[in-house]
């Protein structure tokens, strides 16, 4: 879709009882990327995971930035008629998950963000994107003819996996979901700090105990924005604590929720 086709970005709703939560997935991911959380609420909870813009099959757009996807969420959020929600985000999702809570904080209950910091990061995914676009299109006639490609820039197969969902079949060739030349050219604000603000509401963030997404560094940066905050640790996990520590990571957040539920 293109800027004059903007409308709601992609979305699905599990659960259909219960305090609404919305699942916001990190860069190159998917709605899917949190499915995993989603089920283990979506019995009480009524979630909702969505695509952000230029990502899984929610619209292109030629701008990326925290202000205007928060604007994705307020207008997600209006569809569906929901007044206010809970919002876990883990990474880019972590950071627009802040972002609308500090533009839009009487439409947040709880936030839960994982393993990222309100504050400027370094261009630590370059060599993804540089990876990524560097695949010759015309050469895969399938998904292993491009892991090979890959495979030249990123070691990790777990990595790659994650990376080529994003790739998808249309007719005879493959195709990115990904607006790759915007997430390119968008990217310095993509790693870029969230707004200033506050927040009153409490927040729980998850670290990842081998990462260093969210360190002691951060402390002042989450606190002038945060007032109300509760900090766990995942030990002998990295930046995806969700993925690979799932049961800890969603026990955590739904305490979280489950305790703020009767405040």
């Amino acid at each position: 879709m293109t800027d004059q086709q903007e409308s709601i970005v992609n979305y699905e709703v599990m659960g259909n009882k219960g305090p609404a939560v919305l699942l916001i997935h990190g860069l190159f991911g998917d709605l899917d990327n949190l499915k995993r959380l989603a089920r283990d609420l979506e019995e009480d909870h009524r979630v909702i995971v969505m695509d952000c813009r230029n990502h899984g099959d929610s619209f292109h757009s030629e701008k990326m930035n925290y202000q205007v996807m928060a604007e994705d969420v307020a207008q997600l959020l209006a569809h569906l008629k929901l007044k206010k929600v809970s919002i876990v985000g883990h990474s880019m999702g972590g950071k627009l998950a802040m972002e609308f809570a500090l533009s839009h904080p009487e439409q947040v209950h709880v936030l839960v963000v994982a393993d990222v910091a309100p504050v400027a990061y370094d261009a630590r995914h370059r060599h993804i994107l540089d990876a990524l676009e560097s695949i010759d299109l015309s050469k895969v006639k399938s998904r292993q003819d491009a892991d090979q490609q890959l495979a030249q820039a990123v070691d990790d197969r777990g990595v790659r996996q994650f990376l080529l969902k994003n790739l998808q079949r249309v007719d005879d060739s493959y195709q990115w979901r990904l607006n790759l030349p915007v997430i390119d050219a968008c990217y310095d604000e993509i790693s870029g700090a969230v707004r200033k603000g506050s927040f009153d509401g409490p927040v729980l963030f998850i670290k990842g105990g081998d990462s260093n997404y969210l360190t002691e560094a951060h402390r002042q940066a989450v606190t002038s924005r945060f007032n109300n905050v509760d900090i766990k640790i995942i030990e002998g996990t990295g930046h995806w604590l969700h993925a690979e520590k799932p049961r800890i990571f969603n026990r955590l957040v739904r305490a979280f929720l489950e305790q703020h539920s009767r405040t």
